[in-house]
């Protein structure tokens, strides 16, 4: 959702642009996009499991929206698609790629299901890392545009620490550890963390922990006892303030995430999600460790387990600000924080072009 932001905001700046969202029923969809002033349209799509039940849900849902956004793109004849790499991009797509010229933004190494399925149709496909082509036939490689994962522009340029420490509730002679899984949170990360500092009290240092909305409550209560000052937040859209006062981050590693760790230079230890079947965020961590921006972390699912792993590296750091500030200047180096224009250019041509 959040690279979709980041380029409908590069596209406003033209008057004659009028950003339109199709997103899913999610109350998260909801909440980011009610912030943006964006018109959305939320559709019936959901994503397809592995059972009978499952599939036949999938399919009237899928019917449901094909038929939705059939109307759509006859009623409102957009210049052009843009797939942000989900299912609720796939109906979209596919219906508009036979007169309506389409791209896909693709922000993780690995493509998912639906940009697998979609890059035969799509004109363009602008990936966030170089290494997206070895896993993409040789015959659609032509399509690939290395422009980086959009990120939005209040992101681009951080806000002073002072500001942000003061709206966030931090001590600005303190240090700042920030703890993320992004938007839905990390019960694995947040459990491992606080295993951790139940163990730890690192001098000079405060927590800013990102919990997750559904994790709010458990991660307050895992803080009590927890000699190290910390603020825990549900969730905010505000993330240029977090980013402002990090000096580490331990976070999941998600394109989104991996996109605005390099773009601000936030040193980072990345626990990639574990469930995936493809693993995904694993290799979008290892771009970053192998450029020297981060250190990865394995999740083990088991807090014990994590905290133990996640000690011997997170400490280190905690006292060493020369690798800290090597790191720093590493995910700067590959960072991309002008994707947002890159991928608004390459739209604006393709709706001028027509194809």
């Amino acid at each position: 959702m959040y690279p979709g932001i980041a380029v409908a905001e590069a596209l406003r700046a033209a008057p004659e642009v009028k950003p339109v969202f199709l997103c899913t029923r999610k109350e998260i969809d909801r909440v980011i996009l009610e912030a943006t002033g964006f018109e959305f349209i939320p559709q019936p799509v959901i994503p397809w499991k592995k059972s009978i039940s499952g599939t036949l849900r999938f399919a009237m849902a899928l019917r449901e929206t094909w038929d939705m956004v059939r109307k759509l793109i006859k009623d409102r004849k957009p210049a052009v698609v843009l797939g942000l790499g989900g299912y609720a991009a796939g109906a979209a797509v596919r219906a508009a790629s036979k007169k309506i010229p389409t791209a896909l933004i693709n922000p993780d190494v690995i493509p998912g299901a639906a940009n697998k399925l979609l890059i035969k149709r799509a004109a363009a496909v602008c990936c966030q890392f170089e290494q997206t082509a070895d896993f993409v036939d040789p015959s659609l490689r032509s399509k690939l545009k290395v422009t980086g994962c959009p990120i939005r522009g209040d992101i681009r340029q951080l806000p002073p620490r002072d500001q942000a420490m003061a709206r966030l509730g931090l001590n600005p002679k303190m240090d700042t550890l920030v703890v993320t899984g992004a938007s839905l949170g990390a019960q694995t990360v947040n459990e491992a963390v606080l295993t951790w500092l139940a163990e730890v009290t690192p001098r000079g240092w405060q927590i800013l922990h990102l919990s997750g909305r559904d994790h709010g409550d458990a991660v307050r209560a895992g803080y009590k006892g927890i000699a190290t000052p910390a603020v825990v937040v549900d969730f905010t859209p505000a993330m240029a303030d977090v980013w402002a006062v990090a000096d580490l981050a331990v976070s999941r590693s998600g394109a989104s995430s991996c996109a605005e760790l390099t773009a601000c230079g936030v040193p980072s230890i990345l626990l990639p999600y574990p469930y995936h079947k493809d693993m995904h965020q694993r290799e979008n961590a290892r771009v970053l460790a192998e450029a020297g921006a981060a250190v990865l972390v394995e999740d083990e699912r088991d807090a014990k387990k994590n905290a133990q792993k996640l000690r011997p590296v997170i400490e280190p750091l905690l006292h060493d600000v020369e690798k800290r500030r090597i790191m720093s200047q590493a995910a700067r180096k590959i960072g991309k924080p002008d994707a947002a224009e890159n991928v608004a250019q390459l739209v604006t041509d393709l709706a001028r072009s027509g194809r």
